[in-house]
């Protein structure tokens, strides 16, 4: 078994130039992490490798729910309604802590996108598509109803509201956790390895590739059978490194997402609502302990898929259409504590606009083997992940005879099986918030670990307890506990690794960072014997996007 430590980083190097790999997986998101447990569990030795760190570019950036996708019903995409909705409960039931169920409030509105009969029906079909369960179905509201349920909403245009039930989770900690169970079934996975070329056989397909240790510049070649590329934004980048004919003209069209968050108190939902717009499309506003998050944006991106921003237009644009449904609250740009932009890979159709795109996954096999797969939802990312993988076990077969396992990644634990049910992970949280009271840390610490860290909370504590003498301040103790689990067992390199990614604290509890930056960066720097220079380089990167998350990028800067 591998493991997934930073601490073995040199020894996983090592394993990668002596070793060869049935399959190797460029792209450390969602998609790539979901493709590197199927194959692993069903016997395929595999290498997956990521330029950055994990979930560094889309997979931290969603929405960050799970959700069958009810604008997908009005576009006919059924298909894909059914199987994402269905992957909820598959999601919900491997890990019950991270993929939690959230009721959503659809206001009807005069000339809104839906009306009471359609989002009825609507619902309904959703439902049996779905195969949601039946505590969980839609309840219509009529107009008095509704606006009891969400007093916010204005009502001069509202008509009525259908109640029904997503799931929200947090993309990068999903990320991480069917990671590490990939490295579990006997995955070997590495962040800040770049993939930069292939190696070819005499027969002209792809037999390796070409990479590069992003921190130290230590090059080696990864030989392999089969490569899966699951960049993300980056995939035609990658397609673009393979010299062999490509076998389709598709190519990427990158859409931006972006999301602003404000603190609770300025905009006290009683639960998410996904809400019309002006111009014809619909947004979510989601609580999170206390804040709550606003978005998305859909525009076309044609700049560096390596740096999205936030740019005022998308800010004013959220702005006035949550004061348009809201008009109570008022939001100005001074409400903002911290914001992300992401990129969706979607397949280019022409005359589209990027709301018109498709959300469908698609494959793509070039002349030399290599498959690319693009398009997509996090909440499918276990179905795309088996449809590639049956293709590499296919393949493998084709040429070797090599027999492998059918996917079984429906039953396969994202919690180690600690958590039965939803009521298993309350209970949990009222333990952990026992331990951690004495201390002064109050039941929003205790879902905070629970919800990013799960049975591993316990591990957590075990070490705050042990460090608290040595810190005034319970807090910082608290997160130098979490970050020496996250080093010993998530790959966290840098600082920005752990706040952004592992503990979403950049975006959900960023007025928490301050005093956390330089203890935590000088800790990390000593387990992996970092120089100043290099510490002080994490806390630099760490700062600008600190910063960014509040600071938008006036409109005319961006490339069009």
């Amino acid at each position: 078994m591998h493991t997934f430590s930073v601490g073995q980083r040199h020894s996983m190097l090592n394993q990668i130039a002596t070793n060869s790999f049935e399959l190797i997986v460029i792209g450390g998101g969602i998609t790539g992490a979901g493709i590197a447990l199927d194959a692993a569990s069903r016997g395929i030795s595999t290498l997956l490798v990521e330029k950055n760190d994990f979930a560094s570019g889309t997979s931290s950036r969603s929405t960050k729910l799970i959700h069958g996708g009810l604008r997908y019903l009005k576009q006919m995409e059924v298909g894909l309604v059914m199987e994402t909705g269905r992957e909820r409960e598959v999601l919900h039931r491997n890990a019950p802590h991270l993929v939690i169920p959230e009721k959503i409030l659809l206001p009807l509105t005069t000339n809104g996108t839906y009306g009471p009969w359609t989002t009825s029906v609507g619902l309904w079909i959703y439902d049996k598509l779905a195969g949601v369960k039946e505590a969980e179905q839609r309840i219509m509201l009529d107009k008095e109803q509704t606006a009891q349920q969400e007093p916010l909403l204005r009502t001069d245009i509202l008509e009525g509201g259908g109640l029904y039930v997503e799931y929200r989770t947090d993309d990068a900690r999903l990320t991480i956790e069917v990671l590490k169970q990939a490295v579990a079934h006997g995955a070997l996975c590495l962040n800040y390895i770049k993939a930069e070329g292939f190696t070819y056989g005499e027969n002209g397909k792809i037999n390796g590739v070409e990479l590069v240790d992003q921190l130290n510049g230590r090059r080696l070649v990864a030989r392999t059978e089969v490569v899966v590329n699951a960049a993300g934004p980056w995939v035609d980048e990658i397609r673009a490194k393979d010299y062999t004919k490509p076998n389709t003209t598709k190519r990427l069209h990158l859409t931006k997402g972006v999301h602003i968050v404000v603190p609770y108190y300025r905009m006290p939902l009683r639960q998410a609502v996904y809400f019309d717009v002006p111009d014809g499309r619909m947004m979510f506003a989601i609580p999170r302990g206390n804040v709550v998050y606003i978005g998305t944006t859909d525009t076309s991106y044609y700049d560096s898929p390596d740096t999205p921003q936030v740019t005022q237009e998308d800010v004013d644009y959220i702005l006035s259409s949550v004061n348009f449904m809201f008009p109570s609250v008022q939001l100005t740009p001074k409400d903002i504590i911290s914001s992300w932009a992401g990129l969706r890979p979607l397949i280019h159709e022409e005359g589209k606009s990027p709301s018109e795109l498709s959300r469908k996954d698609e494959i793509f096999v070039s002349e030399g083997g290599l498959i690319s797969i693009a398009g997509g939802k996090l909440t499918g990312y276990r179905k795309m992940a088996a449809r590639v993988c049956d293709r590499v076990a296919k393949w493998l077969y084709a040429n070797g005879g090599k027999i492998t396992l059918p996917c079984t990644t429906e039953k396969i634990s994202l919690c180690n099986n600690a958590f039965p049910s939803r009521e298993a992970v309350e209970q949990y949280v009222a333990h952990i918030a026992h331990q951690i009271a004495p201390c002064g840390l109050d039941k929003f610490y205790a879902q905070f670990l629970v919800f990013n860290f799960g049975a591993a909370s316990e591990k957590i504590v075990t070490t705050f307890e042990s460090l608290l003498p040595q810190w005034e301040q319970p807090t910082i103790a608290m997160a130098i506990a979490e970050l020496d689990y996250c080093y010993r067992h998530e790959m966290v390199v840098t600082l920005s690794d752990f706040l952004i990614r592992r503990t979403g604290r950049l975006y959900f509890h960023r007025c928490t960072v301050e005093p956390l930056i330089e203890p935590l960066a000088k800790q990390l720097g000593q387990w992996q014997g970092r120089s100043s220079s290099t510490v002080q380089k994490w806390i630099a990167d760490f700062l600008k996007a600190y910063h960014m998350a509040v600071e938008f990028m006036p409109s005319s800067v961006m490339v069009a």
